[in-house]
């Protein structure tokens, strides 16, 4: 990936507006009463000098990338008059653009959208995921979303952990009149049975089961991981892991959310510990049912935390694991569970690079390439006819179409990645 300097899109598009000498940015030097007028007292020229002009407005209230044209302009209280009207009053120090009538500032923000469509495939987003976990079992994986090339499949060989609850037999400290728990030997991911809450219909928010163990100091932890499943599906935090040092998680140190939950289906979850400087002596861990999902049962399986950056990673061969382009899907050869029995996965990858919607949007690949390509496009879009291109815009499309193609080579050369779609 290229270095980039993470520009947004006004930036990007004025750069090129320089380009094009086509550009005057400027600021609002008095309240306006009106939304469809801007005074500038920096603006020169007679009257009507800047008709159809147009006009990218940016209010102090955060409103971005309002695009409108001057329809009059009266030089004698430097006040343009636009149309359509603005979504608010122009205020002192108000930002805008004011371009040149035969460059549209939308079709500027299009063609920096067409540089970037015209570089998939040659740039990348840069992504690394950690939602897969092997158990011996299960050979494919869907590909989260988000990811559309993969470079590079590891696996934690190894990383510093504490146990906190096997899940092998049933919480029983503290449980709700609502939950019904048992050590269930069939659905499981680890050990000998994992804790299945069967929750009644009359269950409401707030209501937990919990259990205890010996204080365990985890103040050196970062992070809590976890198998859970539900019957229903659910969003992060309607169901809350409970940590603390008092008996029954009465006042819990920690009360971490548990990500979003396919109904019928294990998902391993990591979750940042929020207070682990207060983890020196926990010796109470609950579940918590933090939303009305109903009549549901929830499974949990070996909860641990863990120091992440502890971890050992090895690369896992390339021929042991392939993409499946049509299900979306890393698909491993049986091979791994020889190698990879129980071990988090960590994907190295990438996605297409993102569009830009909004002026307030960050490039995510070379700015050099984005504002050479959009510049060589305006340029060619406004260069006219043979015999009637008096800028001589034509040759400089091709100049800027050859700075563009310079720095669309000097993106990496991708090798030894496989195509998600």
């Amino acid at each position: 990936m290229a270095v980039i300097q993470g520009r947004t899109r006004a930036q990007l598009r004025r750069s090129i507006g320089y380009n094009l000498g086509a550009v005057y940015v400027s600021s609002a030097s008095d309240n306006s009463t009106a939304t469809n007028e801007i005074t500038d007292n920096t603006l020169i020229g007679a009257d009507d000098n800047h008709n159809g002009k147009w006009v990218v407005f940016n209010d102090a209230s955060g409103t971005a990338g309002q695009v409108t044209r001057v329809s009059d302009y009266t030089s004698s209280s430097t006040k343009l008059e636009v149309s359509p009207a603005l979504a608010a009053n122009p205020a002192t120090s108000d930002s805008y653009e004011l371009w040149d009538a035969e460059f549209n500032p939308a079709v500027i923000d299009d063609f920096l959208n067409q540089a970037i469509i015209e570089s998939t495939g040659h740039a990348w987003d840069p992504v690394e995921s950690l939602a897969f976990h092997t158990d011996g079992g299960i050979l494919r994986l869907d590909v989260p979303s988000g990811i559309s090339m993969v470079r590079d499949l590891f696996y934690r060989n190894s990383v510093d952990f504490t146990r906190l609850h096997s899940c092998n037999s049933a919480f029983d400290e503290t449980v709700d009149s609502d939950f019904t728990v048992t050590a269930d030997t069939e659905i499981k991911k680890q050990g000998t049975a994992s804790n299945k809450f069967v929750i009644a219909g009359g269950a409401s928010a707030g209501d937990i089961a919990t259990d205890s163990f010996g204080s365990k100091d985890i103040s050196g932890y970062d992070y809590i991981e976890l198998w859970a499943r539900s019957t229903v599906a659910t969003s992060a935090g309607n169901l809350k892991i409970l940590l603390d040092d008092t008996a029954s998680c009465a006042s819990p140190l920690e009360t971490l959310s548990v990500p979003a939950l396919t109904a019928d289906t294990w998902t391993f979850c990591r979750v940042a510990l929020a207070n682990p400087e207060s983890d020196t002596a926990i010796i109470s861990i609950g579940l918590e049912y933090d939303s009305d999902l109903g009549a549901c049962t929830v499974w949990l399986d070996d909860i641990s935390v863990v120091k992440n950056d502890t971890a050992k990673w090895i690369k896992l061969p390339r021929h042991l694991w392939w993409i499946d382009k049509e299900a979306k899907d890393v698909v491993m050869d049986s091979y791994v569970h020889g190698v990879a029995r129980y071990n988090l996965l960590k994907l190295v990858g990438g996605d297409k690079p993102a569009l830009l919607s909004a002026d307030s949007d960050t490039s995510e690949i070379s700015e050099r390439y984005l504002i050479a390509a959009a510049t060589a496009r305006a340029f060619a879009a406004n260069s006219g006819g043979q015999g009637t291109d008096p800028d001589q815009r034509r040759g400089q499309a091709g100049f800027w179409f050859g700075m563009a193609n310079s720095a669309k080579r000097a993106l990496p050369l991708l090798t030894n990645v496989r195509l998600v779609e």
